[in-house]
């Protein structure tokens, strides 16, 4: 099938299988491998991208479905010359141990503080707990993410 993504910020007009999931097309025909396939069944994040600014598992959507839409992965938010806000905070508070989750976990936390209200205070610890909670860190780095989602959060990127 004919679609058309734009993928962190470049259209890309693709002729695809339409039973290809969006992280196989991210990974395996646009070269992106930031995002992982942890499980295949949406239960632990690591696939975790945003669509049009909402954090969705790219393993369970398929890539046709996103026909015109905005897709922004790990790969997208910066560079390691100059790396996203979010990704200074997680290496400043050493939120991540093997780094597999960790594309994942900063797509969905950027999705998580999208998905507050205009003007509400940064999140708790509890909400970014809570909102976090279908991102697995099978190293247990969990307090370290939340913090560095706190500060990224309080200075109001």
């Amino acid at each position: 099938m004919q679609t058309t993504i734009t993928v962190n910020g470049e259209a890309r007009a693709l002729d695809i299988d339409p039973r290809v999931t969006l992280l196989d097309l991210l990974r395996e025909t646009l070269g992106l491998p930031g995002s992982k396939k942890g499980c295949d069944h949406g239960q632990c994040g690591a696939c975790t991208v945003l669509v049009n600014g909402k954090r969705i598992n790219a393993c369970l959507s398929l890539a046709v479905m996103h026909d015109g839409d905005q897709v922004i992965t790990i790969e997208g938010l910066g560079t390691p010359e100059r790396l996203h806000p979010l990704q200074q905070a997680f290496l400043t508070h050493d939120a991540f141990q093997c780094g597999y989750c960790t594309p994942g976990q900063i797509c969905s936390a950027l999705g998580l503080l999208a998905e507050r209200e205009a003007g509400a205070p940064p999140p708790t610890d509890e909400e970014i707990r809570e909102g976090m909670s279908g991102n697995i860190c099978r190293c247990s780095a969990y307090p370290q993410i939340v913090a560095a989602i706190r500060d990224y959060a309080e200075a109001g990127k």
